[in-house]
């Protein structure tokens, strides 16, 4: 399994991944977010067409009313009925001839009115006039309604459902006398019929599950084909949406300010997102084919930015041949460019390297052969000063004989075999260097003097070979051999307290030099570059063998500090050491 998902584990595969996951992220937020905003905007617009819708609804029923009240007003000011009237209130009763003419004046009025059924007047004590018979006020309607037209004051007012026959509604108004202060004269009431407050078709959307719902100010039914027995419940709800047989409706209700009368409207929510479904399989259609490019998109592309990495990698494998080939520059992206010049340049650089390596080793076995060869040239010095001191010695020359066994025993010290050490006590360096004074007193003679000065328990520490010998060689060539008289070399090692580091110091009594000379040299030293006359050569050999083997973080450079007709001491410090280990 491992090795089928490694076959497909490509940098193409993986940016072909990323690229379907990123559009595939962007197209689920992008589409989400477009649902979400469309579906939001189709549901308020639904919303706010029905607002308007209830807005209309209730601005018609505030005209119907308002037509009544112009209906009415014209029969209480008709001239006809207001002198009828006025005998009425003086006491004189209406004649049959005037209740004619009372019919009259109402039958032209309401002919000319739509959803008027009938008229009827009472006087001030409530007897009918028209129609003609003995039906009293107080026994067609409640006290409540006599009281509200009374304190209407000739306003018109909704009475309501007819007491008596059911498909009528109820308005009214008291009729003022004009000419008598508006006095009371008597009551005007107006049945009408009750299919005139009826749910209009247009005022409905087209689908039929839609419920209107008209109630006067005293939440009494006017007209619904809402049929269900929860009215007062759905009329005193404050929420948006309501639950009707399982269905959610959306809700919303218009109150008149002028009839105090609430119109609620109830739409199914499913018909309100119908072009919701729609949205969404447009969206997801669009989608699909949207991520159908992308990924052929995405093949090309991904191929298009790995061909040239492709073809690098192609190329390394061709070092399994034992050779780096280079790979042509490509017209590719800078990053892509940069890293094909690298390799080229690492190739470059490899294949250099490795014909070096190959030169080198050719050239190591010969210097192995020749030192093999060599190796009985250090054997043959060492046999011949052998037997020269043994020559010197028959013959009683003991000076030259001892002469002769301390430079065998220098030659052996300074000549390293593969197998010796390049470490050495402090001890076996001092007895080095005094062999070597022994031999430069033949040529100074006893005017050489030589001192040193050594804590016991430095004696055993251990220091690079030949360190101090070349340091009391300058001093002897380059300082005290070029007095008159003694020549003084001293060596002082002391241990630097609390700091667990050696101070090495190199005195002569030589002519000394200026600062600037000193300077120089020490610049020389800095710059690994040795005088033209040789001068130097020792010091600088001990600070770069004191880098090699310290570390230029662990080991003070040389110092040198001379005056002139005072001598110069040269001086180095080093980390103690015990048997050479760093």
């Amino acid at each position: 399994m491992r090795n089928i998902f490694s076959k497909w584990n490509t940098l193409r595969n993986q940016l072909l991944v990323v690229y379907l996951v990123v559009m595939i992220i962007v197209l689920l937020v992008v589409s989400a977010i477009t649902f979400n905003r469309v579906s939001y905007l189709l549901q308020n617009n639904a919303e706010m067409q029905m607002r308007q819708t209830a807005i209309a609804s209730s601005g018609r029923y505030d005209s119907l009313l308002e037509q009544l009240n112009v209906i009415t007003k014209q029969v209480v000011t008709n001239e006809d009925i207001q002198s009828i009237m006025q005998k009425e209130h003086n006491g004189t009763p209406a004649t049959f001839n005037e209740k004619q003419t009372l019919m009259k004046v109402t039958n032209i009025i309401q002919a000319n009115a739509d959803g008027i059924y009938s008229m009827e007047i009472y006087t001030q004590d409530y007897q009918r006039l028209i129609p003609i018979d003995s039906t009293d006020l107080s026994n067609r309607l409640d006290a409540k309604a006599i009281i509200e037209m009374n304190n209407a004051k000739g306003g018109l007012i909704w009475i309501g459902q007819d007491p008596l026959e059911d498909p009528y509604y109820l308005v009214g108004r008291r009729i003022n006398l004009m000419e008598e202060n508006f006095n009371n004269s008597g009551y005007l009431i107006l049945r009408l019929n009750k299919n005139h407050f009826d749910v209009k078709p247009e005022q409905q959307l087209e689908d039929s599950d839609e419920y209107m719902i008209l109630v006067d100010k005293n939440e009494q039914p006017i007209s619904t084909n809402y049929e269900k027995d929860n009215i007062a419940e759905v009329l005193e709800s404050t929420e948006e949406m309501i639950n009707v047989d399982g269905e959610d409706y959306m809700l919303v209700k218009e109150t008149s300010p002028e009839t105090g009368w609430t119109l609620a409207i109830l739409t199914p929510v499913q018909t309100l997102t119908s072009g919701i479904p729609i949205l969404r399989s447009g969206i997801i259609v669009a989608g699909v084919i949207g991520l159908i490019i992308f990924l052929i998109t995405s093949f090309f592309l991904s191929t298009f930015i790995t061909k040239p990495i492709v073809k690098l990698t192609t190329t390394m494998r061709q070092a399994s041949k034992g050779t780096l080939a280079p790979n042509p520059i490509m017209n590719s992206t800078n990053e892509i460019n940069e890293l094909n010049q690298t390799y080229n340049q690492l190739a470059e650089e490899t294949n250099y390297l490795i014909q070096m390596v190959y030169e080198k080793e050719i050239m190591k076995n010969r210097t192995e052969l020749k030192a093999l060869q060599a190796q009985i040239h250090p054997h043959f010095l060492f046999n011949t000063l052998d037997a020269l001191y043994w020559s010197l010695d028959e013959k009683e020359e003991e000076d030259l004989a001892e002469i002769v066994l301390a430079m065998s025993d220098l030659f052996r010290y300074t000549i390293s075999g593969k197998d010796q050490d390049e470490w050495v006590s402090i001890q076996d360096e001092l007895e080095h260097v005094e062999r070597y004074m022994k031999i430069m007193r033949m040529r100074f003679g006893e005017r050489l003097l030589f001192s040193k000065e050594i804590d016991s328990n430095l004696l055993g520490v251990s220091i690079p070979k030949l360190l101090i010998q070349p340091l009391v060689e300058n001093a002897i060539l380059h300082g005290a051999g070029n007095v008159v008289g003694n020549c003084m070399v001293s060596v002082v090692v002391r241990e630097i307290s609390e700091s667990k580091r050696i101070r090495i110091s190199v005195h002569d009594n030589g002519p000394g030099m200026t600062k600037e000379k000193v300077q120089e040299i020490l610049e020389r030293i800095k710059a690994d570059v040795s005088s033209k006359t040789g001068k130097g050569i020792a010091l600088n050999n001990v600070e770069q063998r004191l880098r090699l083997y310290y570390g230029s973080e662990f080991v003070k450079g040389l110092e040198i500090k001379s005056e002139v007709g005072k001598g110069t001491m040269v001086e180095i410090e080093i980390p103690m050491q015990q048997g050479g280990d760093l």
